[in-house]
């Protein structure tokens, strides 16, 4: 009799899950598109009453200005907006795919009629600044461990991770501290303490608020700031109706309030998330009592006091409380004629806490037609404690492999014992204000931008580590020459000491000045529509603290960015970016390996050489867009760096100097009628060289990577709906030693292979209007389904654990495993 069953088949489970994605893509069915908006006056106040029409089909704004048009989805539609004493806008030439909302917000000018060719493929509005935006809706609705913005992020070519609990990513050979996120114009943080995925907890973004998403991967404008790899830029709802959405899942809830005054002038939109991430940590190797609370509450509002003056507020507040107590482990590596397992018992507990606030006014004059300025003051606090008291016993051992033995799959011969005593009071306190200004003038084809930029950074850490290794009895001291120990043979008297530890008080303060300038213009030659901009960044920092020297530089930063689209039958556009991305160090980057402040540390210095293109065209009669690139980046008076988990540690010294080179490709389309989705190609190789000891591969060399989103319906039940993403990349450099030479460990992690899907059954998406008395008629959204991660149990690693055999000296490098395969229930409704 066969004992296992078809649900524990590894090749059962994946030809029943291929073959249910099958079924689902085998037919299409095709549905209207949506073209939504506001409709504004020259003075950007909202007009009522304007007539909408494409063919036969009409509306009207209503008090608000908002209108609502259902248009023929597949084809090229015209749309005129009209209005008593305004000239008409006339939108040609969209393109909708099926299902498609659109928004479009059109200002209407007494003086002149606005005639606009458009190409709108499933990708959006051609970008012609590099810029890649992406639809609030797939944010919301793609499976993924963290759902959200990243998540997304994560399926885009140039942008690699290997941690599916961690909301962090690195773009382009760079790290996360390399990443710019701004809400609404604001600059958003981190925390700095963590060290593992698992106590992350919420991204800052919340996808629930979101209407826009822009994200470039190199080569961006002068007017984004100081980081060397990417931006990302976000917008949050100004809400136009009530609405209100609840959602609730396996791994938490989340809610979301739109309000809006009577007089329209008042607009608040507020988020409250929760999150346990329970289900997928105890689906890991160790075993734990774990209890995980993570709170996020973010409110975003607008007054318009007049029609030339509105005030933003974005304010969030956030806490982790991460409890952890670890209770053993067992991890079987090696190879079938060398089978092992690494047996851990643990003892103590982990108590971190993450606590954040973020306040920001931001103030908006819109001058004239031409003019527009903002001011904009932020605070950001931050107070994270990590307290840790582990002790881990292992037992490194040859597994019985006979079928016949009632002790298979267990460690019958001991090959090396030891212990670990990890010991943590890490305290971070920091403060970080700005205020900013800035401004644009656009008129006809030109626009000039411009900004400034205070920033003020008050740090105050204290590090309190240590770690006490022994080996079968005998206490292992750190690798110092200078210490004479011949144990067992002679007794060692000398002091007990830590193998690892970091003993730090610091308190630093960052002063910045910033500024930029840029000028953009959009012309023809020759028929051949034409866009260029150049702009300068300059910053000053001066850095001040307890016990060392103050220092200060300045950098200057010019970018320039040239786009082409030919006057040719096909649909191509070309693009050219070259410029100067300079990081000066926040207060991570100044902190060694052992917790001390280095003041010498100088901005990490980065050119970027980007050129790509797009071509959109039609296949099977609906719309596809290709998008390439390819870059190279040469870095120099680099800090160099690990990463263990997500926990970043550097040298503190400018003393590399790196580069990275590579490819990305996107083909996204509708490969269903209705819906987007897209296939990511992308090659990576990234290199440091070290003191002059020659170039080695960098931590975040992760060369090939390949990934698809997947959206479908079943023909015969639209609403029945499906989800896919699947990620391949193959394996960073990491897992070495602790204190080794990275130039003698340049092994790589295992492939990271992973696959999450799901199903949900749509009751309501606001697009169907249900007659009075029935349970649906006052929902305008409501959809219920489940989720499967990791779909085929694929065992990725994110760092090796080394352990000695006391026969052989020889270290193995023991696997540490991210989440097996975890099953996930979803709701969510809306209001």
């Amino acid at each position: 009799m066969n004992k296992l069953s078809s649900v524990n088949n590894p090749l059962f489970f994946r030809s029943y899950c291929l073959g249910c994605i099958f079924l689902i893509t085998f037919f299409c069915k095709a549905q209207d598109a949506v073209i939504t908006g506001i409709v504004l006056d020259e003075d950007k106040v909202p007009l009522s009453g304007v007539n909408i029409t494409s063919n036969s089909l009409g509306t009207t704004t209503d008090d608000s200005g908002y209108y609502l048009l259902r248009i023929t989805a597949e084809i090229k539609n015209t749309i005129r907006f009209t209005h008593i004493g305004h000239k008409q806008v006339v939108l040609e030439d969209l393109v909708l795919t099926t299902n498609e909302t659109f928004e479009f917000n059109p200002v209407l000018k007494t003086d002149a009629i606005q005639i606009a060719g458009v190409d709108i493929t499933a990708s959006g509005e051609k970008q012609v600044n590099g810029i890649t935006t992406i639809p609030p809706e797939i944010v919301r609705n793609i499976p993924g461990a963290n759902t959200g913005v990243e998540n997304i992020l994560k399926l885009l070519p140039g942008v690699s991770f290997n941690n599916e609990l961690s909301t962090q990513y690195n773009v382009r050979g760079g790290n996360f501290d390399e990443n710019l996120v701004y809400v609404n114009g604001i600059q958003v943080y981190r925390p700095f303490l963590i060290r593992s995925a698992q106590q992350e907890g919420l991204s800052f973004v919340n996808s629930d608020m979101v209407t826009d998403v822009s994200f470039s991967a190199g080569g961006f404008q002068a007017k984004y700031g100081d980081r060397m790899s990417s931006v990302l830029d976000i917008s949050y709802k100004k809400p136009v109706d009530f609405g209100m959405s609840v959602q609730g899942s396996l791994l938490g809830a989340s809610s979301t309030l739109e309000t809006i005054s009577k007089n329209k002038k008042w607009t608040t939109i507020t988020g409250v998330r929760y999150r346990d991430n329970s289900i997928f940590v105890n689906s890991q190797q160790t075993n734990t009592n774990f209890n995980p609370s993570f709170l996020d509450i973010q409110n975003f509002m607008t007054y318009r006091f007049s029609k030339k003056f509105h005030l933003n507020f974005l304010g969030s507040y956030s806490i982790n409380n991460y409890e952890n107590e670890p209770l053993n482990r067992q991890t079987n590596f090696g190879t079938l004629n060398d089978p092992r397992a690494l047996i851990i018992f643990y003892e103590g507990r982990e108590n971190n806490r993450y606590e954040n606030v973020l306040g920001a006014l931001k103030a908006d004059f819109y001058i004239n037609q031409h003019t527009k300025i903002d001011f904009t003051s932020s605070l950001y606090h931050t107070q994270e404690e990590e307290f840790s008291d582990i002790i881990a016993t292992y037992e490194l051992g040859e597994v019985d492999t006979n079928l016949g033995n009632g002790t298979i799959g267990e460690v019958t011969t001991s090959r090396g014992v030891g212990s670990e005593q990890f010991r943590a009071r890490n305290q971070l306190d920091a403060l970080i204000f700005s205020f900013n200004h800035s401004g644009r003038y656009q008129k006809k084809e030109n626009a000039l931008e411009w900004g400034v930029r205070f920033t003020h950074e008050d740090f105050r850490d204290q590090l309190r580590e240590a770690s006490f290794l022994d080996s079968a009895g005998f206490l292992i001291r750190p690798p110092n020459p200078e210490i004479v120990n011949n144990q067992p043979e002679e007794p060692f008297e000398g002091d007990i000491e830590p193998f690892e530890s970091v003993r730090a008080t610091n308190f630093t303060t960052n002063n910045r000045f910033a500024g930029f300038l840029q000028y953009s213009r959009q012309t023809s030659w020759k028929n051949h529509d034409i866009y260029w901009n150049v702009g300068l960044r300059v910053q000053h920092w001066i850095l001040t603290g307890e016990g060392f020297q103050r220092n200060a530089q300045t950098v200057f930063s010019p970018r320039a960015q040239f786009s082409i689209k030919p006057d040719w039958k096909s649909d191509v556009l070309f693009r050219l970016a070259i410029g100067s991305y300079q990081q000066p160090p926040l207060y991570r980057e100044l902190r060694d390996i052992t917790g001390n402040i280095n003041p010498e540390v100088r901005a990490q210095k980065s050119i970027h050489y980007v050129l790509g293109g797009e071509y959109s065209f039609n296949l099977w009669d609906r719309p596809f867009t290709l998008i390439g690139e390819a870059y190279y980046k040469d870095l120099s008076d680099v800090n160099p760096f690990t990463i263990e988990d997500v926990r970043i540690r550097y040298a503190a010294q400018n003393n590399a100097v790196a580069y990275a080179t590579g490819f990305d490709f996107r083909l996204n389309g509708a490969f269903v009628p209705g819906t987007e989705s897209w296939v990511s190609l992308g090659f990576l190789r990234t290199e440091e060289n070290i003191n002059d000891r020659g170039y080695i591969s960098r931590p975040t060399d992760q060369r090939l990577k390949f990934a698809v989103l997947f959206q479908d319906y079943v023909p015969n039940i639209p609403s029945l709906r499906m989800y896919l993403n699947l990620v391949y990349q193959t394996g960073v450099p990491g897992g070495s030693p602790s204190g080794a030479d990275p130039y003698d460990f340049q092994n790589r992690l295992r492939d990271y292979r992973r696959a999450d899907i799901g199903i949900s059954y749509i009751f309501a998406d606001g697009k169907t209007n249900y007659p009075e008395g029935h349970w649906l008629h006052k929902i305008k959204e409501l959809s219920a389904g489940f989720e499967i991660f990791n779909m085929f149990n694929n065992q990725n690693s994110i760092t090796n654990t080394f352990v000695r055999d006391v026969d052989t000296q020889q270290q193995f490098a023991v696997p540490n495993f991210l989440t097996s395969r975890v099953f996930n229930l979803k709701l969510a409704l809306r209001l």
